[in-house]
Parts: C-alpha cells; structure tokens; sequence
C-alpha cells in the first residue's frame, strides 16, 4: 500500500530496505530516503560503499568473538589489559557500553546472546564452550559475569557459573546498581560504571 503512494518505484524500494532497520518507521525511511536523493552522488556512493565494506570486512575476533577488522581484536591485543580478568557478555553492544565507561580494562568475551528456550536459544547457541576452553588455559583469575539482569540473564550466569566452577577462579557479577530486569545498553554509563567498580562474588541462590 505504502508504494503505491510514491511516484517512483526506486524510491519505493528504496524506503522499504530503510524501513527494515530497526526503529526506523516508513515515514522515517522517506525522510531518509529523499534526503540522500538531494545529496550529491559522491555522498550516496561513500556512504554506500562505507556499509558494504563494513558488511564484507568485519569478522568475530577468534578469542572473545567481538567484532574485529582482523582475526584479533584490538581489545585482546593490547597488551596493557588485565589478561587475568574476563568479562563476559551478551552482545558487542554491551562491550561498547562498557568501554564506555572507562570502568573495565580486562578481556572480554562475547556470547552472543543469552539461554532462552521461549526464544529457541539453549546453552549450544551460545559461545559458553569457548569461554570454558579459555578458562581451562589457566591465565584467567577472575570471570565477571556482566549480562542483564532479566530472569534470561541470571539463568545464562549460573549455568555458566556451574560449568566453570570446577576451576580455581573467581566469578563475579555486576553490582546492583544495574537493577533486576534491566539490560546493559540502557544503563548510563556513571550507574553501569559504579557496577562495574563494585562488582561482587557470584553467589548462587540455591547454595
């Protein structure tokens, strides 16, 4: 229906692959849309060739599974990070926030997602087999278990917890100053900061 409307079916299309970006609604996408029209063509083709290189180029790092321009992120490159502390994720949105925050100087690890079985997603999903494997290295003193604090989340931490308890680490969660069923990338970045500083052990609920 919202095609019919438009004079060009360019433009249609055009709208319609901008309204499949998240937040973004077909009024949105129009604006959007003829905006770049009045751009000059240099403009379109830079910012087009700026998405398709970044679609073609990214890859996961093969250690904390962050995005990375090479086969190592530069986070687990540098040398200057607490390679003894890891923190353990949701997403690469989650490490951005953390960054953010100036809070955190160890590791990371990324898994992708959380355990979720209303939403088909189990434990072989999930990057956890990975974070085991690092663990069991030796390196690693302490786990920091940073995921949102939703049901979902606490879940993910105690299977986690289960799986890596066997080694002679610590595992820690976030403060909560995060509150219960909160998600990381909206918390500001002083509470999420101050929840980071003042993480605390892990203690299982039924224990």
């Amino acid at each position: 229906m919202f095609k019919r409307n438009l004079s060009s079916v360019l433009l249609a299309y055009a709208v319609e692959e901008l309204s499949s970006l998240p937040g973004i609604g077909k009024k949105s996408a129009l604006r959007f849309a003829l905006h770049l029209l009045e751009q000059p063509t240099e403009n379109v083709e830079r910012f087009s060739k700026a998405i398709t290189n970044m679609r073609n180029g990214l890859r996961h790092c093969s250690v904390c599974n962050m995005i990375s321009d090479s086969e190592t992120c530069p986070i687990c490159s540098d040398s200057r990070r607490d390679r003894s502390l890891v923190c353990v994720v949701e997403s690469i949105r989650d490490v951005i926030s953390i960054e953010n925050t100036g809070e955190f100087n160890g590791l990371y690890h990324v898994l992708g997602g959380i355990i979720s079985p209303m939403d088909g997603i189990s434990p072989s999903n999930l990057k956890i087999d990975n974070l085991v494997e690092r663990v069991s290295q030796g390196q690693i003193k302490e786990v920091f278990m940073a995921l949102s604090t939703t049901m979902e989340g606490e879940t993910t931490t105690y299977y986690i917890y289960k799986k890596i308890s066997k080694f002679p680490i610590a595992v820690s969660t976030i403060a909560r100053g995060v509150g219960f069923g909160d998600n990381l990338e909206y918390a500001d970045e002083l509470t999420l900061g101050r929840s980071i500083a003042n993480r605390q052990p892990f203690k299982p609920e039924n224990q």
